[in-house]
């Protein structure tokens, strides 16, 4: 597929998922939002792509919603009907949330690779991620107070499950910056490494032993992780057993359980 803010490229498994307006600080706009979705549906859909990692092309990793295309809203909202205009905005913004949401969606995991500032909508959307983890010079700020809103994408849902309540009221409240090393200590990140080429390396790396697992176990593990987020142990253990009933006794399993007695590395189908 052809995007015009985004960059995809799979090799070994490993999809890499770039957005790509540097010169906006990649910024969100009204395309970008549409191809993000697009993009992790096809990294759903396809079989040779085992897992995903999501970077920035530029300096920043994301500035956040880009401002014209939120001054820009009023236009394509607009009717006569007030409760119309209304219904309209609250459809666009259900919509937005779809396209983070395709990042849960997505079977792969998703490891994100957070390099300069990440802002706003970058938030809500590295959220979305299986993992997240940053250069030693990055930042994150959820700027949305700063602009007379409330957030309303993703991060006052999700980042409550990664660093807690009141981390997340913090931040969220006083839109302050919070630096690499503080994102590491509250569990916003996994890592943090000492460069961006670093990063990129690390990463890369981690991605590529993921990819190395069975894919269908892989795939089950994430939709575990992702239901019991949202759901009770009791009614957790119930689907793990169900699904297990169903996936558990797949040519993976026998081909893992070979490669470990004669000590070679395992070859799964995608």
């Amino acid at each position: 597929m052809k995007y015009e803010t985004l960059t995809v490229t799979l090799e070994n498994h490993i999809a890499t998922v770039r957005l790509n307006r540097p010169d906006k600080a990649n910024a969100m706009n009204a395309t970008m939002w549409q191809e993000i979705r697009k993009a992790f549906q096809w990294v759903d859909a396809t079989p040779q792509a085992r897992v995903a990692v999501l970077q920035g092309e530029g300096k920043l990793f994301c500035a956040g919603i880009d401002l014209q295309m939120m001054m820009g809203l009023n236009s394509q909202i607009q009717n006569e009907c007030d409760a119309r205009t209304r219904e309209a905005l609250r459809r666009v913004i259900l919509d937005m949330q779809d396209t983070l949401t395709s990042l849960e969606r997505c079977r792969k995991p998703v490891l994100a690779a957070i390099h300069g500032t990440c802002v706003g909508g970058g938030i809500d959307l590295v959220t979305c991620a299986d993992m997240r983890y940053c250069s030693a010079e990055a930042s994150f700020t959820i700027k949305e107070i700063d602009i007379g809103m409330t957030a309303d994408v993703g991060t006052l849902q999700r980042l409550p499950k990664l660093v807690g309540d009141g981390i997340t009221r913090e931040l969220a409240y006083t839109g302050r910056k919070c630096l690499a090393d503080e994102a590491q200590r509250i569990g916003l990140v996994n890592r943090v490494f000492d460069s961006r080429d670093a990063l990129y390396a690390g990463v890369l790396e981690i991605a590529a032993s993921i990819a190395a697992k069975s894919p269908l176990s892989i795939r089950g593990t994430k939709e575990m992780i992702v239901y019991a987020r949202d759901h009770s142990v009791a009614d957790s253990l119930n689907y793990i057993a169900t699904w297990n009933a169903a996936m558990l006794m797949s040519k993976d399993l026998t081909e893992a359980m070979t490669a470990n007695m004669t000590k070679r590395p395992a070859v799964f189908k995608d």
